[in-house]
């Protein structure tokens, strides 16, 4: 039964904080975009913003639970307030702001800088409850026979989330205000309500023996170059987690766009629900994989899918307005592909970066991880994006104003940078079987 609850309570957490997540980084931007005629700089800069401040709450309110040895208050009462300030947003609309900002154009940069600005606040709440206490939580609660499992679950919610919020946004004119409030209402009072469902189904992790370098200490474990030399397979994971996540990045803050303005995809959900639900079931199976091969034995598969996607959406950009609905076709395969690679990835990652943790300092490690997983990737891969894109081109809206069209050229420059991962994971294993065979 205290297994059950287990599981109950990482699914319910798990897919919450991901439908949370997917909301800002896959939606903030089409949000942005379609209400404020946001660039890709803007965009960009959101993302880095939001990088930054995940990343510091992560390090010192995971050091914090650490200190404290309590998870369940930081995860329950985070939660609450997560769903709270996105229903903030809500309220984030021109026709509050234009009669202070003095015109249209005005009202519109001035909405982006309130957005990048509630984001940052949403994030410290959300990675708090979920990149902080959550995360630690699901390393105390596991061991290194079941965290393939276990981490196989939490890398498909992403995808699960995606296909929640795409067919929940289905019946939303996203090109109305309107629409983006009920949104966060909904979203909003949904991780709030999970909150409050979380007393009562989450159980604290064991307690663990504390040490005592103390709170500023605590935070600052992790970075000590002796810490890094007694645990050097930890931060070789952690650094092939950065160069995977910001390949990654490279394309992902401009993927929906890219689906709906570029390749003309008006019906998009309905082509990508199927290739979620197919990429969301392979991971669940490859945490078993994950078990039995270990990393070495898993991470190269799942590179070569996430590489195969690339390479498909890459070749096939305007097939759809060229040819029709079934053109869509390979763009399905590629984006099935691609999203295989992705979510198997980070429970390769993941797993690993979970049993290489110390014993009884999961708190302060998150901080690490984060660090891996959204801080560098969030300001290198949306910058090298933003890059590709520099001279993609533009249409006119309605209004006069020009917006950009993300082009494929994000999928061969993610792969650009897998490429270098694909380099390091050989040198990486070559250095390993040689130090098994000494």
């Amino acid at each position: 039964m205290k297994n059950r609850r287990f599981f109950i309570a990482l699914i319910v957490f798990s897919l919450v904080g991901q439908i949370a997540w997917v909301v800002e980084n896959m939606y903030f931007n089409v949000f942005i975009y379609k209400m404020f005629n946001a660039s890709a700089r803007d965009i960009s800069l959101m993302v880095e913003a939001s990088a930054v401040a995940a990343t510091l709450t992560t390090i010192f309110m995971g050091a914090l639970s650490d200190r404290i040895g309590k998870r369940k208050i930081f995860m329950c009462l985070g939660y609450m307030l997560w769903g709270v300030s996105i229903i903030a947003f809500a309220f984030v609309r021109l026709d509050l702001i234009s009669p202070a900002a003095g015109g249209a154009a005005a009202a519109a940069s001035l909405a982006v800088t309130i957005v990048i600005i509630l984001d940052c606040v949403m994030t410290f709440f959300g990675s708090t409850a979920n990149d902080a206490a959550y995360n630690a939580w699901l390393t105390d609660m596991t061991d290194k026979s079941n965290r393939g499992r276990a981490e196989g679950i939490n890398s498909m919610m992403p995808l699960v989330a995606i296909l929640v919020v795409f067919g929940s946004f289905m019946g939303f004119d996203l090109d109305k205000a309107g629409s983006w409030t009920a949104i966060y209402i909904i979203i909003g009072a949904a991780v709030l309500l999970i909150g409050a469902l979380g007393f009562f189904i989450v159980d604290e992790a064991p307690a663990k023996e504390r040490d005592e370098l103390g709170y500023f200490g605590t935070i600052l474990y992790g970075f000590r170059p002796s810490v890094m030399r007694a645990h050097g397979e930890l931060y070789f994971t952690l650094i092939g987690f950065i160069v995977f996540n910001i390949s990654i990045q490279v394309f992902m803050p401009y993927l929906i766009i890219y689906y709906e303005k570029t390749l003309g995809m008006t019906n998009y959900v309905l082509i990508f629900a199927p290739a979620i639900i197919a990429a969301a079931a392979v991971t669940a199976l490859y945490g078993k994989v994950i078990d039995r091969r270990g990393f070495w034995g898993s991470v190269f598969p799942s590179l070569g899918m996430l590489t195969a996607g690339y390479v498909l959406l890459w070749l096939f950009p305007g097939v759809i307005k060229a040819e029709g609905a079934a053109a869509t076709v390979p763009v399905f395969i590629g984006s099935l592909l691609m999203l295989s690679g992705f979510l198997t990835g980070m429970a390769v990652f993941g797993a690993k970066i979970r049993n290489e943790t110390p014993e009884a300092m999961a708190g302060r490690f998150q901080g690490l991880r984060i660090i891996a997983q959204v801080l560098v990737p969030g300001v290198v891969g949306p910058a090298i994006g933003a890059a590709a894109l520099k001279n993609a081109p533009t249409v006119t809206n309605s209004d006069g104003t020009t917006s950009f069209l993300p082009s494929n050229v994000i999928f061969i420059t993610a792969l650009a940078v897998a490429a270098v991962l694909a380099v390091g994971l050989v040198i990486g294993f070559a250095v390993s079987q040689k130090h098994e065979k000494a």
